[in-house]
């Protein structure tokens, strides 16, 4: 009978809408790589959600981030991806949060809880936390390293951190982790060299700010989410 995860049925098989819906799962950032890898969750049929971001969604996001719309511009992200999920899937059991995750945030949610993290996270510092708390907890996270002024979304690819070149975040990520005894960390990322960004100074955007497509962190999303539904299924 036809259901909104039949056709994910036919490459899981039986059982899999059942499987999926008991996990829970956590993403942290909601932006162009967080709003993709919670679309891909929620088609999916993950049964909770946690979903994390203090940012309000604004004009400059529409060239890559799925919530960026006319009718949510100005929303919080949290709020935009949480309606979107139970349009999507109304037995999903979702939970916004208007916050960013930083260390000093790191205590407001109980990690135990997770089946897994994503980490869509834009601060070092917020990432190597989050990193930490998912290791004490025993719960398995995926990392997005940078997907700024990056052009071929066929070269990402998802691999343990120290297996990493190019990447300007990867790089600072492996000098930090291993000063925390990180020994290892699944990761999307590119090989790719980042373009150097054009700077309007018309545009009244910080030139410290990276330039973005509409496919690169949509891909990087997706492949996050793809590692997390196919853990829980292997």
């Amino acid at each position: 009978m036809e259901s909104r995860f039949s056709r994910t049925e036919r490459v899981y098989g039986p059982a899999t809408a059942e499987k999926l819906a008991a996990r829970h799962v956590a993403v942290f950032g909601l932006g162009g790589v967080g709003g993709y890898a919670v679309e891909a969750l929620a088609r999916s049929g993950i049964g909770t959600l946690d979903l994390v971001d203090h940012d309000i969604i604004s004009l400059s996001n529409f060239n890559r981030q799925i919530l960026a719309t006319c009718r949510t511009l100005g929303q919080h992200k949290a709020d935009a991806a949480r309606e979107r999920v139970l349009d999507i899937n109304p037995d999903c059991d979702v939970t916004a949060y208007r916050e960013f995750f930083l260390p000093e945030t790191a205590g407001n949610w109980d990690f135990t809880q997770y089946d897994y993290i994503v980490d869509c996270v834009d601060t070092v510092t917020g990432k190597l936390r989050l990193i930490e708390k998912a290791r004490d907890a025993g719960v398995p996270i995926i990392s997005a390293m940078g997907t700024g002024n990056k052009k071929d979304p066929g070269l990402l690819r998802v691999s343990d951190l120290y297996e990493t070149s190019v990447c300007p975040l990867a790089r600072v990520m492996r000098k930090e982790c291993r000063k925390r005894g990180i020994e290892k960390l699944k990761v999307v990322w590119s090989p790719e060299e980042p373009a150097e960004p054009y700077d309007d100074p018309e545009d009244g955007l910080d030139p410290s700010v990276p330039g973005s497509t509409a496919f690169v962190p949509a891909v990087a999303g997706l492949l996050m989410a793809s590692e997390v539904v196919n853990s829980f299924m292997a």
